[in-house]
């Protein structure tokens, strides 16, 4: 390891140090840490804070890590691709579409299910995933969603509310009706299939469900099945709101 940049980082709590390493996301790494993947020195450590130095060896999964540079990617999803990285059960991943050497590093932020469409972030950065992804972060994402049948602004307003749907509540945090069928809407949280769920509850089929934004990121003229790197200002954008809340 290189000097000066990196010796800013030690002693880092080898939880961190996974995700900084591009492995998987913090609260990833607490699992395989307390399931015995990670070794320190040739010795398995179960404690997610242990410290660890710039001389310690680090293995995870019987592979040596060592950070690497940050990747931010968007990623404008097809339909009929999953987010996962690896499924016995399914043949497109999203992933598969960032031809880039380290590809193999980079992880979804967040999810996509498998018809929906629109962006996501791919990244090798798990403290950005995290706080991207966890909903005590607030960042706001955007769907436009279309729909068979006409939309009741009375359905939209009990979203807004808040639904019961198996003892799990779920709602939108605000919506715009753009067309008798269509609409926007925002999610804070963004709970598993959240909007699919809420729709469906209240009686609508959806042809239709893109993401449009994450945050301040718009997913703008990004071509479907294509992506692009985040810039440094989309960056700062979307960290500086963070820090605000």
């Amino acid at each position: 390891m290189n000097t000066n940049k990196k010796d800013s980082l030690y002693p880092i709590r080898l939880q961190s140090y996974l995700a900084k390493c591009g492995v998987c996301s913090r609260r990833k790494a607490e699992d395989f840490i307390r399931n015995g993947l990670v070794t320190v020195n040739n010795k398995i450590i179960l404690n997610p804070a242990e410290k660890v130095t710039e001389n310690d060896a680090v293995y995870c999964n019987n592979q040596y890590i060592e950070p690497m540079d940050h990747i931010y990617i968007a990623l404008n999803k097809p339909k009929g691709y999953v987010c996962t990285n690896s499924d016995p059960h399914e043949e497109l991943f999203a992933r598969d579409l960032i031809a880039i050497p380290e590809q193999k590093s980079l992880f979804h932020v967040g999810r996509l299910d498998k018809d929906s469409t629109g962006l996501i972030f791919y990244t090798n950065d798990g403290d950005f995933a995290n706080t991207i992804s966890h909903p005590s972060f607030g960042v706001e994402k955007e769907y436009i969603v279309r729909t068979k049948e006409k939309l009741d602004k009375k359905d939209l307003l009990s979203a807004i509310k808040g639904i019961q749907i198996q003892k799990t509540l779920y709602k939108i945090e605000r919506y715009k009706i753009i067309n008798s069928k269509t609409a926007s809407m925002t999610l804070l949280e963004g709970k598993n299939r959240e909007i699919r769920k809420i729709m469906e509850h209240l009686g609508y089929k959806i042809l239709s469900l893109t993401r449009i934004r994450i945050g301040s990121v718009e997913l703008a003229t990004l071509k479907i099945g294509y992506f692009r790197f985040l810039k440094k200002k989309e960056m700062s954008q979307l960290i500086s709101k963070v820090n605000k809340k």
